[in-house]
């Protein structure tokens, strides 16, 4: 996906420098190689298997992304109204749509109802409720699952867990079976199946078969009490390698969840978005001051926290190499941006010989890169670029200072 050639940098065949020359710093280029490889490898894993691959729109929701997806067979993995809106728009399927979240509103669940989404992802008794409310009102009948949080610890910052007891996330099995019982009695509603998800970065295996060896002891329960499902959804989170990292493959991961499921018939619905755009996506920036303390050097850039969040949320590693490979000795920068914050920072310690007006590149931001950008400091968002093969095109517009204001008013 990305390579050096006569000591720069280019994407699949674009040079990354061309991109800028055209559409400006800080950028965000696109893989359309890397999206697509990664997706046939997941899907490759399932073949001939009864699945349902729902890309996890929150990764990134560009609309050529979500395009790209749809016309490879994806389903989707949304959270919000927003998210359904942009994957009709890409032409996604709606039978092929899964809706999570803890906090869906009376109209996002209309919405959902109305386009007739494949399944509501239900997180607590009080949303299950609402649903058959809102669902009898309009004469219809809503297809659930309920997420269960089958609290199993994974090797992952706080902030990126979802399946542990004190997480906001699903209900414990003590209350996921109340619920179910409710579902089975509730005029409005289908129960189809069983949900749940640990969290983001996962780069072991067992968090995974631990969790589907409890979600399908489970689902013996129910059976034996007539409540039937049509498919257990194992969630996503499946990790990638930002640095020196060595998590599972997608063969594995996949052979392992297959090896358990075996014997059964369920459906199996997978929501992967780390792992098939993470390493699609690159952040371009550049150079303004080289910055010396007594005790720091500086590599102040034009991209900040506001374009990429996760070293500040996170405190999440991002390799940076330099689109020009210059030669002479190395120096340590921590790589920051103008934003008046002192956790404004891409990356710390990192060896590079820079110069002022150099371009560098952060790598692996395809995923909770652009999806986590906002315009804190009165900052425009960046343009997105989709590179396939010797071919760029700009797939979002960088926004304009009058696009900040638009929609307010002086009083």
């Amino acid at each position: 996906m990305m390579q050096y050639r006569a000591k720069q940098m280019m994407i699949e065949h674009y040079p990354i420098q061309t991109a800028v020359a055209v559409w400006g710093s800080p950028l965000y280029l696109y893989s359309q190689a890397a999206i697509e490889n990664n997706w046939h490898r997941f899907e490759k894993g399932c073949k001939n298997k009864n699945h349902l691959i729902c890309y996890a729109v929150k990764a990134n929701s560009n609309l050529s992304i979500l395009r790209l997806f749809a016309s490879l067979g994806a389903g989707f993995d949304i959270v919000s109204q927003g998210e359904l809106e942009r994957v009709l728009i890409a032409g996604g399927d709606p039978q092929k749509i899964i809706f999570s979240g803890v906090g869906k509103t009376t109209q996002e669940i209309e919405r959902a109802l109305e386009v007739g989404i494949y399944c509501f992802n239900v997180e607590s008794l009080p949303e299950l409720e609402r649903i058959n409310e809102i669902a009898q009102k309009n004469n219809l009948i809503a297809p659930i699952a309920l997420r269960v949080n089958p609290n199993i610890p994974i090797k992952a910052h706080p902030y990126i867990t979802t399946g542990m007891k004190h997480n906001k996330f699903g209900m414990s099995m003590e209350q996921a079976w109340q619920a179910y019982q409710y579902a089975y009695d509730a005029p409005a509603l289908h129960i189809r199946g069983i949900s749940c998800h640990l969290g983001s970065q996962i780069i072991e295996l067992s968090p995974f078969v631990s969790a589907l060896e409890k979600l399908l002891k489970f689902t013996e329960k129910l059976a034996k009490n007539h409540i039937a499902l049509e498919f257990i959804d194992v969630g996503g989170g499946l990790g990638i390698r930002y640095q020196k990292e060595k998590p599972v493959s997608v063969e594995k991961y996949l052979a392992a969840i297959w090896q358990k499921m075996k014997k059964q018939a369920y459906r199996v619905v997978f929501e992967p978005g780390r792992v098939l755009i993470g390493d699609a996506g690159l952040l371009v920036t550049k150079i303004e001051y080289l910055k010396k303390t007594k005790t720091k050097n500086f590599a102040i850039v034009d991209a900040s926290m506001s374009e990429l969040m996760r070293p500040a949320l996170y405190e999440a590693w991002h390799t940076i190499l330099p689109v020009v490979q210059r030669a002479g000795r190395k120096v340590k920068y921590d790589v920051v941006g103008p934003v008046c914050e002192s956790g404004d920072f891409l990356g710390l310690d990192r060896p590079l010989v820079a110069l002022p007006g150099d371009l560098l590149v952060v790598c692996d931001v395809g995923a909770y890169g652009f999806s986590l950008s906002s315009n804190y400091n009165t900052r425009p968002r960046v343009a997105e670029v989709w590179v396939s093969g010797k071919q760029a095109t700009l797939i979002r517009e960088r926004e304009n200072f009058s696009d900040l204001w638009e929609k307010e008013k002086i009083t």
